[in-house]
């Protein structure tokens, strides 16, 4: 079978409690994974699923709706991926968004060609049926295409929902069969009604009920952390931030004395971090921590190290090996947990290669310490609960559980830490001025009562030296990245427009009080084309 056995049980599992599940095939779309957060909004489980799952699988995972992703791929390029015919033949209701929809169209014998005029970005959608699939839709509301081909002609029994200027078949239907398509993206936050499009997929296409909640998950994972670890013991990295210590509540409510947190400080975290967390669980959340201090350690690891990929497989390496090397003195441990969430995994993804076909799936755009820099001989079985969770999920499933809004409201922060808000070699030199600019700018930005309005809030270190002049002195030292951005999810996501006095002061305070740093800068990029770290 192409799919996993484990994910059919895994779903199955859940059909049999919760009976009701919206898949979404993957045809290698960055946003597919915001697709399944989109439903969960809807209060419907959701999971993605590999484009090559064949129509015999489907049938197995029992979904109440389907949902195909979009891709990088135009439709008629040799090679480009193709799901199971077969899924047509499904009594289940379908959702092609957009290279979803150019496929549906194709292999339903309708044609697909290289658009007149391509569109990306803002667009005003004309609604021609505002009935079934768009109703409550707004006629010219703004929707976010992104797509240089086009529907030349319909297959028989589809017809046009809506159009915009310059696309006649931006939505389309077989009502009687219950295929639906979109050449843009409902799942993204530039698009007005996009949400209303998809609960109306959902609730009124599909029959779907809003029965899945965050209380449901934790049941459901206290169940299947019990059934997997059975009384083994479970050793779980701690780092402070909210997945983690989100995953360590879960965890001790799961398996109480069983579970053993270790923080590893590497020497990339914050200023007085390591001392604040230790304290705070030990003392007040009464979560025993064992502290290990390897700082020398990593930091040797990376000397000349400038690559930022190399620095996370090298980081993640170690942190593996130090968890092995700590838990012969702990253990024994059969289980390592880790709070790898959905954007960990999308943003890990890499361009795959089909043994036959060599059909092309996602582009890597960075690897995470928690998930590509796993080495093949890992001794532990892994714990990862919160895998198919989005940051906002993980925060409402921390605040079920009792933790404090100073940990919930956490903006996220790498795992390798500051070794990646330092482009270029990392040394102690560098993480000192970093610390101390990094720790102005929260200060700071808490001052002025902004923090919850900022998904993200930081300082990046460059590797390079500019002029500048103190009293009378020449200098010739760092400049600092300032890097403030609003988002819902940490896929998308904008600079922030904070006001010019915040930065004067943050400037000011840099230059002046950290040594070693001339110029201070403003990052006004969005993601994308850029990525929130710079590494």
């Amino acid at each position: 079978m192409n799919l996993q056995t484990s994910t059919i049980h895994s779903i199955q599992s859940l059909n049999r409690s919760r009976r009701q599940i919206i898949l979404i095939l993957d045809f290698g779309s960055q946003y597919s994974e915001l697709i399944a957060r989109r439903i969960r909004e809807t209060q419907v489980y959701s999971e993605v699923v590999s484009y090559r799952t064949t129509a015999s699988e489907l049938q197995l995972l029992q979904p109440d709706g389907i949902i195909l992703s979009g891709g990088p791929s135009s439709v008629y390029e040799p090679g480009a991926p193709q799901c199971d015919p077969g899924i047509w033949e499904l009594d289940v209701p379908i959702l092609g968004v957009c290279y979803g929809m150019q496929l549906m169209v194709k292999q339903l014998g309708g044609g697909v060609g290289r658009a007149t005029r391509a569109e990306y970005g803002k667009a005003s959608l004309r609604i021609d049926d505002p009935s079934d699939l768009l109703t409550n839709v707004e006629d010219g509301s703004t929707m976010w295409m992104s797509h240089g081909d086009s529907v030349t002609e319909l297959p028989d029994g589809f017809e046009v929902l809506a159009h915009t200027d310059n696309t006649n078949c931006a939505a389309i239907a077989h009502h009687g069969n219950k295929r639906y398509g979109v050449q843009f993206h409902p799942e993204v936050v530039h698009s007005i009604g996009g949400l209303a499009l998809i609960r109306n997929f959902v609730y009124h296409i599909c029959d779907c009920e809003p029965t899945w909640t965050i209380n449901t998950f934790i049941e459901e994972s206290i169940q299947e952390i019990r059934d997997q670890v059975g009384e083994k013991r479970v050793l779980l990295a701690l780092s402070g931030g909210v997945d983690s210590s989100t995953l360590a509540f879960l965890l001790h409510k799961a398996i109480g004395s069983q579970l053993t947190c270790m923080f590893i400080d590497q020497g990339f975290m914050r200023k007085y971090e390591p001392e604040r967390l230790v304290k705070l669980f030990q003392e007040q959340f009464h979560i025993p921590v064992e502290y290990v201090n390897a700082c020398d350690r990593f930091l040797n690891l990376l000397q000349g190290v400038v690559d930022p990929e190399e620095k996370r497989k090298r980081i993640g390496h170690e942190f593996i090996h130090v968890f092995e090397e700590e838990s012969k003195r702990l253990g024994p441990f059969d289980y390592l947990a880790q709070g790898t969430l959905y954007p960990d995994v999308i943003e890990s993804a890499t361009i795959n290669s089909d043994p036959v076909n060599g059909e092309r799936v996602a582009v890597k755009i960075k690897s995470h310490h928690n998930v590509g820099g796993l080495p093949k001989d890992l001794r532990f079985k892994l714990v990862e609960p919160l895998r198919k969770l989005f940051k906002d999920e993980v925060r409402k499933l921390g605040r079920s559980l009792g933790l404090p809004e100073e940990i919930i409201q956490r903006h996220p922060f790498p795992g390798p830490g500051l070794a990646i808000r330092i482009l270029g070699e990392v040394t102690v030199d560098r993480l000192a001025i970093l610390r101390d600019a990094d720790f102005i700018v929260r200060q700071e930005v808490n001052r002025n009562h902004i923090y919850h309005q900022l998904w993200q809030a930081f300082a990046v270190l460059l590797p390079i030296r500019s002029v500048g002049v103190m009293g009378d002195q020449r200098t010739y030292a760092y400049p600092i990245v300032l890097r403030f951005v609003t988002s819902e999810d940490g896929m998308t996501a904008d600079w922030s427009r904070v006001p010019y006095e915040l930065l004067e002061v943050i400037s000011n305070r840099i230059v002046n009080e950290v040594q070693g740093v001339n110029r201070v800068v403003y990052d006004i990029t969005s993601k994308p084309p850029g990525t929130i770290e710079w590494e």
